[in-house]
C-alpha cells in the first residue's frame, strides 16, 4: 500500500515509525503534538484515529492493540468496508493486524513484518494455511457470495481438495489443497453459476455501452446481463455518451448495480453481445474503469463544523475521504487533514472565494471528485452561496454533480455549549460590511431587536472596523434590558475554546474579536446555574 498513516504516541516509537515509512515512502508519521515532532501532529489520539478510520485510510499505530481497539470500537460496523488497521510494538518487536481482513491487512502485516524482521501475528486460519485470503480477492475480482465462501474455506481446512477453473494468476502461488479431479472448484468466470461446491469469483471484465437513455436503464441492463448469463458483479463499467452525463436513470443504474459510470464519445470496445439496446463487451481479463473515458465530475461543498473533528458530520468526512482535490482557505484545509498522498490540496486566501469556486468547477469538469471546504456550515456565510454564484455565471458547469453537505455552524456549536439560547425564534447576522453596506446591517439589527429575536452575530469585530460592534450593541440596547443574557463563545470546538456569559449592559467590543460568536438573548432568555436558555413558550 502506497500511503500509510503511521501513528505514534511518544518519541520512543519514532525510530520504528521511520523504518516503516522508509518501506512506504508516501506514508506520513502522525505524532501527539505535546510529545513528538512528526510529519503531522494531532491533539487527541482517539479523535485522530477515528478521523483517519472514517476517511478510509490505512492505519499503523505504534502502541498497544488495546488502545487502538478502544479508540475505534465505536466506528466498527461493516467488516467489508474496514480499512487496514494494525498495532505495532513501538520497538518493532510485534506486528498485529486488527482490522481490514477483506482489504489486505494480512498482506500489509507480512510486508511490515519483513521490514522489521519479525513474524506478524496473523490469526486468520485460511490465510495461515493457504498463504492468501480466498474471501478477499485482489482488485478487479469480486467474490460472488461471502457466506458460501466461508463454507468453502471451512471445507478446505477440514481436508477437502479443490481445482482452479479460469484465469487466476494471483492464485498460482497459493498453497491450496489441489486435485485435478476435486469435487470442489475455485471458478474465475464472469458467468453466473449456482453450484454449492464451488467458490465463485467474478473478474470485472464486462463493459456495457448505453446510448439509448430511458427511465429504465438499470432494468434493461439487468435483463441484458441475465440473457447472456453474466453476473452483475462482473460489470466493470457502464459507459454512455458525454451528453448523457446528467441522466438520473444512468446514475441510478450505476448505483444499484455498484458499477462505475464513465462517459465517452463512442463505445470504446468492439461489442461482442447486443441485448435490449445495450452493447456488451466481455474481456478475458479485468478491465480498469479508470482507463475508459472519464467520470462525471463531482463538487461537494462541506463544512468542518466548529473545528473539532468529532463534530464534523459523517457525510462531510465521507466526501473528504472520496475527494481527489480539496480546495479552501488555507487554515480550514489544514484543519481538515490529514490527507492521503494521492489527494491534492489547493489552498488560497480567505478573500479569494469566487476564484476558488470557479477553480473547483474547472477541476470537477475534468471528471474529478472535488471538495470545497468551509468552516461551520457551508450555507451560513460560507462557500455554498459562492459556489452557486459561480455556477450561475457558467451553464457549462451544470454537468458537474453538485452536492452541499450541511455542517454544524458556529452559532449552533456555541449555543449547545451554553445550553439552549436559540430555543425560540432567532436570527443570524454578520457584522462584516465587506459585502453589504453598514447602513443595511444597522437596519437589520434594529428590526431584529424590535422583533425581540435572539440574535447570533458572526464576524463581530476586526482591526479594520473596531467601532462597529459597539454601535451594533447600542442599537440592541434601545430595545433590550441591560440584564439580557449574552453568550460569548470563542474558538468553540477547537483547542483553547472559551465560553463566557455576560449581560447586555456589560457587553463591549473589548470582550470580542473575529473568532468570537456573540449570541444576544431575547426578553425571555434566562440563566439557570451555568446554563443559558430561551424558553419555547412566549409571554
Amino acid at each position: 500500500m502506497a500511503g500509510l498513516n503511521i501513528v505514534v504516541l511518544g518519541s520512543g516509537a519514532l525510530e520504528t515509525a521511520r523504518r516503516i515509512q522508509a518501506r512506504y515512502p508516501e506514508s506520513r508519521v502522525h505524532g501527539l503534538a505535546s510529545r513528538v515532532s512528526a510529519d503531522i501532529v494531532y491533539e487527541d489520539f482517539g479523535a485522530h484515529m477515528r478521523q483517519l478510520y472514517a476517511m478510509n485510510m490505512p492505519i499503523v499505530a505504534l502502541c498497544s492493540a488495546g488502545i487502538v481497539i478502544r479508540a475505534l470500537a465505536s466506528c466498527l460496523a461493516d467488516k467489508g468496508a474496514e480499512p487496514p488497521v494494525l498495532a505495532v510494538a513501538q520497538d518493532g518487536s510485534a506486528v498485529v493486524p486488527l482490522l481490514g481482513g477483506m482489504r489486505g491487512v494480512n498482506v500489509l502485516a507480512r510486508e511490515i513484518g519483513a521490514t522489521l524482521d519479525v513474524a506478524p501475528a496473523i490469526t486468520t486460519s485460511g490465510e495461515l494455511s493457504f498463504g492468501t485470503c480466498l474471501l478477499a480477492p485482489p482488485e478487479g475480482y469480486v467474490l460472488a457470495d461471502i457466506e458460501r465462501g466461508k463454507r468453502f474455506v471451512s471445507d478446505l481446512l477440514a481436508g477437502e481438495t479443490t481445482r482452479i477453473e479460469g484465469h487466476a494468476s494471483w492464485l498460482d502461488q497459493a498453497a491450496l489443497p489441489r486435485s485435478s479431479d476435486a469435487h470442489r472448484a475455485v471458478r474465475i468466470t464472469p458467468h453466473s453459476r449456482d453450484d454449492d461446491a464451488s467458490l465463485l469469483i467474478h473478474p470485472r471484465c464486462v463493459v456495457a455501452w448505453i446510448d439509448d437513455i430511458t427511465d429504465n436503464c438499470g432494468e434493461r441492463l439487468r435483463l441484458a446481463l441475465r440473457e447472456h448469463d453474466l453476473a452483475i458483479h462482473a460489470l466493470a463499467a457502464i459507459v454512455a455518451p458525454f451528453e448523457a452525463m446528467t441522466s438520473r436513470s444512468l446514475a441510478d443504474a450505476a448505483r444499484t448495480l455498484n458499477a462505475p459510470l464513465r462517459f465517452c464519445e463512442r463505445m470504446p470496445f468492439d461489442a461482442m453481445e447486443l441485448a435490449h439496446g445495450i452493447e456488451l463487451h466481455i474481456a478475458d481479463r479485468p478491465i480498469d474503469a479508470n482507463t475508459i473515458g472519464r467520470a462525471r465530475g463531482t463538487l461537494t461543498v462541506i463544512g468542518l463544523g466548529p473545528g473539532n473533528a468529532e463534530l464534523m458530520t459523517p457525510a462531510a468526512k465521507q466526501a473528504l475521504a472520496a475527494a481527489q482535490d480539496i480546495l479552501g482557505y488555507e487554515t480550514y484545509v489544514r484543519m481538515a487533514g490529514p490527507f492521503r498522498a494521492d489527494q491534492r490540496t489547493h489552498m488560497t486566501d480567505n478573500r479569494e472565494e469566487l476564484q476558488r469556486a470557479r477553480h473547483a468547477f474547472e477541476r470537477a469538469s475534468e471528471g474529478r471528485r472535488v471538495v470545497v471546504i468551509s468552516s461551520g456550515d457551508p450555507g451560513v456565510f460560507a462557500m455554498a452561496a459562492t459556489v452557486l454564484e459561480a455556477l450561475d455565471e457558467n451553464a457549462h458547469w451544470y454537468a458537474v454533480k453538485l452536492e452541499i453537505v450541511p455542517g454544524v455552524s458556529a452559532s449552533l456549536a456555541t449555543a449547545a455549549r451554553a445550553g439552549a439560547p436559540l430555543g425560540h425564534d432567532f436570527c443570524v447576522l454578520s457584522l462584516s460590511d465587506n459585502l453589504k453596506p453598514w447602513r443595511v446591517i444597522e437596519e437589520r439589527i434594529a428590526y431584529a431587536s424590535k422583533a425581540d429575536l435572539v440574535m447570533a452575530f458572526y464576524n463581530p469585530l476586526s482591526k479594520a472596523r473596531p467601532w462597529q460592534f459597539d454601535r451594533a450593541i447600542d442599537i440592541a440596547r434601545q430595545h433590550r434590558d441591560a440584564a439580557t443574557p449574552v453568550v460569548l463563545g470563542r474558538e468553540i470546538g477547537r483547542p483553547g475554546e472559551r465560553l463566557r456569559i455576560v449581560t447586555l449592559g456589560e457587553l463591549s467590543g473589548a470582550l470580542v474579536d473575529m473568532r468570537t460568536m456573540v449570541i444576544v438573548g431575547s426578553s425571555t432568555t434566562r440563566v439557570v446555574g451555568d446554563w443559558v436558555y430561551t424558553p419555547r413558550w412566549y409571554k
